[in-house]
């Protein structure tokens, strides 16, 4: 990607006066500034600069964004930067983020601003995407170096990456290569200029010899520390997502409002009952909606006593527990039917402490709409007058409060609070059903009902359903109406081709939302070679973009052939892979999902409507927010907020929530934060607090603690 960088030269005395400082200041003055924690982002439009403002945005981070190719932008000059309050010099941004080294005019006078500036206050500087050259502390590519692909390049965090911003991750940063045809990643690999003060943090090895070149690393020059960035990304690819906070925290020096955590809950739906069977000669699932009435025959799915076993043993050896929504009616059936035994239902009850449990309701009836299936697809009920027929208040609370009951009295470890209809029915439902059953908000508060899980496919925003908070999960795409793999492969080709291929034809009616196939993949091992990489690259994609949202199956994905484990293997051994003991996998229960998202969604209200003000003086913290508004941070390990320790340890820092009364919350660092190291960055720290660190096993970690949600 083209880029135009040009120099600025400027003495230290010039840089001084295009503040409007007097010289010295940096030096002389004994008033400890003010420091504002808020980045300062200038885009050129570019998609480097706009995946660190997204990953800002993702972590409730607060900037302000100036756009280059915009008129009537703001000017950046001494005002803007830097002002006085109450007699204090105040930085009004922590960091700045430029698209490159220097992406203004030969000469200009904000770029003099911004070098001033960063002298004056030690702020640091990100260049999101620059070319290597010797004003970025690197050697021109040609001179020993490269210019070109990356893809499927293993970089590596280096042993200084390690010690500073990067000590999260285990060393290897592979850069995606998802398609031989497509260039996905281009960047210039150097050594440092000679006699520059530069330190790569991260590099990779220059095609066609021995050496390394830098593709993330530190250069000190003139007062001032720039994060030198040399390979172009966006916001969803693996190797930014990787890195991602590691450059926020060299930006914030490791002090900042927001957090960023790496999550992955898993729901299993239908647990006790049985699913329908995908038929590969009928195209359809005899038994559901989607074949026509009486076509075809039911060969149901069922997990059974060893499938338990074996969730079980993956449980322990992953070290994540499964969320498992269930269906009491399933149990009941089964006694019924088969001379009062239900191996199965015995199974899982005398493991129920070794999962999590949610009410899926009793036996799984659609509650929105009445469903005339006399039709394809199916249309919602009405009466003579024309209205919809709803399922009734009444029949959708028995359904909650049956299965509770049954849950209840099988010991299961329930939250009462908690509830996932089935197919999420009761919520709209394009286009059958284009609003809620209105039955369904009463009925949600008949049962006490808070947390509602929805379809992130249809609703990725939460929202009120009367009492109850919406949950929003990714749908994964392993079906629910296959057991083997072969099953799955005849379904998906039948999705994902074309009608010229023997397809549905449904890629080719949306190609907004679907992508149809070249060609049907091979039922023997399409599954293992296409299917499962595709979706643990996807779900890998959410745990690394600070996402709580939970995922969620099947139990006929954990019987039969188990189809299920190698996408959570591929996610969970990927990821341990990839990341430090320090930074495991948070695996939150459905209501603390909904209480971080709510949480953040308050947050980020208040940061937009400018009601959050924070700043650094010394090693003194003051944060202030809306009453009820929780405050939520990142800070060096010892922080400190009253008599106790703030946060808990994650990624060799501290972060997490903190209640707020509207007046202003102080956090106490540790002395001399940042403590520099010889390289310029805080060094990374044991994780010491107030609050005593829990050891856990790599891979996982149990809830973030609890502060009230107002």
């Amino acid at each position: 990607m083209k880029r135009t960088i040009r120099t600025t030269a400027l003495t230290v005395g010039a840089l001084i006066a295009s503040l409007g400082l007097p010289a010295g200041t940096a030096h002389a003055d004994p008033v400890a500034p003010r420091i504002d924690l808020r980045v300062l982002v200038v885009s050129d439009g570019g998609p480097a600069t706009d995946a660190i403002a997204a990953e800002l945005d993702t972590a409730g981070t607060p900037y302000t964004e100036v756009d280059l190719t915009r008129s009537g932008r703001p000017v950046i000059d001494a005002g803007f930067l830097a002002d006085t309050v109450d007699g204090t010099p105040r930085a009004r941004y922590q960091a700045v983020v430029l698209p490159n080294d220097n992406p203004f005019e030969a000469g200009s006078a904000e770029m003099a601003a911004v070098a001033a500036y960063e002298q004056t206050y030690a702020i640091p500087q990100v260049d999101a995407y620059t070319y290597a050259r010797p004003e970025a502390g690197l050697r021109y590519p040609a001179e020993g170096g490269y210019a070109g692909s990356l893809d499927g390049v293993r970089a590596q965090v280096t042993a200084a990456g390690r010690a500073g911003p990067f000590g999260y991750l285990d060393g290897s940063v592979p850069f995606e290569d998802n398609s031989p045809t497509v260039g996905e990643s281009y960047a210039y690999l150097a050594a440092p200029a000679a006699g520059a003060d530069f330190t790569a943090y991260v590099d990779a090895p220059i095609p066609g010899g021995s050496s390394r070149g830098s593709l993330v690393g530190e250069y000190r020059h003139d007062g001032r520390r720039e994060l030198v960035v040399t390979f172009v990304y966006n916001q969803h690819q693996q190797q930014f997502r990787l890195l991602a906070r590691g450059i926020v925290e060299w930006l914030t020096q490791g002090v900042r409002l927001g957090a960023s955590r790496n999550y992955f809950a898993v729901h299993v739906d239908d647990v006790f009952a049985a699913d329908d069977r995908w038929d590969t000669t009928l195209d359809c699932t005899p038994g559901d909606i989607d074949c026509p009435q009486g076509e075809g025959v039911a060969h149901p799915i069922r997990m059974t006593p060893a499938d338990v076993d074996h969730a079980v043993d993956w449980q322990n050896r992953q070290g994540l527990t499964l969320d498992l929504a269930y269906n009491g009616a399933g149990s009941v059936d089964q006694h019924e039917g088969e001379g009062g035994a239900d191996p199965l239902g015995d199974r899982l009850i005398a493991e129920r402490d070794r999962f999590r449990w949610i009410n899926h309701t009793y036996t799984h009836a659609f509650l929105g709409c009445e469903q005339d299936v006399s039709v394809l697809p199916w249309k919602c009920a009405t009466g003579a007058d024309g209205s919809t027929r709803w399922v009734s208040r009444t029949a959708i609370s028995d359904e909650i409060a049956t299965n509770r009951a049954w849950g209840q009295a099988a010991g299961l470890p329930l939250d009462s609070e908690e509830l996932i209809t089935g197919e999420h029915s009761g919520l709209k439902l394009s286009p059958q059903q284009p609003v809620d059953n209105p039955n369904l908000a009463p009925a949600l508060a008949d049962n006490g009902v808070t947390w509602l899980g929805s379809d992130n496919s249809r609703e990725p925003g939460q929202r009120q359903v009367g009492p109850a908070t919406t949950v929003p999960r990714y749908p994964m795409n392993v079906f629910y109406n296959a057991g083997k793999a072969a099953e799955q492969v005849d379904e998906y080709n039948w999705i994902y081709t074309s009608r010229a291929q023997g397809g549905s034809g449904i890629c080719e009616e949306h190609p907004d939302t679907s992508t149809c196939l070249p060609a049907p993949l091979d039922t023997a091992t399409g599954y293992a070679d296409y299917i499962v990489p595709l979706e643990t690259r996807i779900d890998l994609g959410h745990v690394l973009s600070n996402d709580p949202k939970p995922h969620f199956i099947h139990q006929s994905n954990l019987a039969e052939e188990r189809i299920a484990y190698p996408v959570l293997d591929g996610v969970l051994d990927g990821y341990r892979e990839l990341f430090a003991d320090d930074t495991p996998v948070v695996n939150l229960r459905m209501k603390d999902i909904g209480v971080e998202l709510r949480r953040r969604a308050a947050w980020k209200a208040a940061l937009d409507s400018g009601q959050v003000t924070a700043y650094r003086v010394g090693d003194t913290v003051t944060v202030q927010a809306p009453d009820g508004v929780a405050i939520t941070a990142t800070m060096p390990a010892g922080t400190t907020a009253g008599p106790t320790g703030f946060g808990t340890a994650y990624a060799g820092s501290v972060s997490g929530w903190t209640a707020s009364a509207g007046t202003p919350v102080t956090l106490g660092l540790p002395p001399g934060t940042p403590a520099l190291s010889a390289a310029g960055h805080p060094k990374r720290q044991p994780a010491t607090s107030g609050t005593p660190r829990t050891r856990v096993p790599a891979g996982v970690t149990g809830q973030v603690p609890f502060v009230p949600d107002n």
